[in-house]
Order: C-alpha cells, then structure tokens, then sequence
C-alpha cells in the first residue's frame, strides 16, 4: 500500500471509487486464487463503506449470495481485545481449529498464480506529452487485446515535451497480459517511469 499516493485516491474518487486494502481467496476452475493488495471498489458497495478500525468480511456463496460481516478488529481497543481473547484461550488450553478440523486433514487445493487473474484495472502513468504518445499507449495496450473503458489526461498541458498524467482503466483482462503491454509502453520511451497498477473489484 506504500506505492497509494494522493493522486490515486483522488482520482478513485472522481471515477467513483474507493482504494481499500483487500485480502481475496477465490476458487476458479485452476484452483484456488489468492492475493493481498490495494483494489479500488465501488462507492456504493458495502465494503466501501468500512472505515476507522472496522473490518469486514464477504462471502459470495451460490445459496446466499453475498454476505457481508462487519465489525471492529484494526487497532486501538479492538486489537488489544483479540490479543487478550487469545491469551485467555491459550491459558485455558483451549484448541479449536479455524476452519472446524485440523489442518492435516484439510484437501489439498491448487494454488493459481496471480497473473492468472482477470478483471479491470487502473493504471497511472506519467506520459511524455509528445505527438504521437497517446496512440503509441492505446497501440501497444490493443496488441495485448486489452480493451480500454476510459483514458484521461491529468492537469494542464505545459510544453511540448513535459510530462502529464495518464489515467486508463480497462475491462476485464489477464494480470499477465496488462504487464506485458506497459512493459512495452516504458521500452518505448512514452513514459517517465513504471505505470502505478491498481485491480478494480467491480460487483
């Protein structure tokens, strides 16, 4: 999360997101996904809407669809209560495995690497403002067969030459196929430094 900046909060704002730090465990048809890192989410979604030393958890199951539980567990208080919750356990000798059994006896599952996923995503970059930059990004993100939702230009133009922010965001895509394609923007000298990249968890 140290890589957020201020321009990316603001600008999740103004596309009507929020940047929330998420902890995601999905089984797909490879295995079973798992990932930690900033996403942006929907204003309007009831993770959104988790602040101070809140914490929530959903589930997405097929009978109940999505639950979303919600309650304090991050810092102050609602830390120091856990710690002591758990020491009072271990001076009891009380065991209880977290998922109802042991962990021996738990099925084994594939893990499928994170360049697997699918979704959108934001992306940041500062871009030199020359001719020809604009398409050179749109060019290189097409050969990769990603398909851009928007692309926006950050603060006012200067001269010819200088730098300015360039907002894309995309449908769904392949994790490892926005990574070539920005691999390829920076190759090309289109941009100053790497793209700032940021998973979009839409409902």
């Amino acid at each position: 999360i140290e890589r957020v900046t201020l321009a990316d909060i603001d600008a999740a704002a103004e596309l009507g997101y929020r940047i929330k730090l998420l902890g995601v465990a999905q089984r797909t048809a490879d295995g079973v996904e798992q990932r930690v890192h900033p996403t942006m989410v929907s204003k309007n979604s009831a993770i959104a809407q988790v602040m101070g030393v809140l914490n929530a958890v959903t589930i997405d199951a097929d009978a109940v669809h999505e639950l979303t539980l919600v309650g304090p567990g991050a810092g102050g208080d609602a830390t120091a209560s856990a710690v002591v919750a758990d020491i009072a356990d271990i001076a009891k000798g009380v065991r209880s495995a977290p998922f109802g059994l042991p962990t021996a006896k738990l099925a084994e599952l594939k893990r499928t690497p994170m360049q697997r996923h699918e979704g959108g995503y934001y992306i940041r970059m500062s871009a030199r403002d020359v001719a020809g930059a604009f398409a050179k990004i749109a060019t290189r993100m097409a050969e990769r067969r990603i398909s851009l939702e928007s692309i926006v230009q950050r603060g006012a133009r200067g001269a010819p030459g200088d730098c300015v922010d360039v907002i894309l965001i995309t449908h769904a895509t392949s994790e490892h196929l926005v990574r070539e394609a920005l691999d390829l923007i920076y190759q090309d000298g289109v941009i100053v430094s790497r793209a700032q990249v940021i998973r979009i968890e839409r409902e």
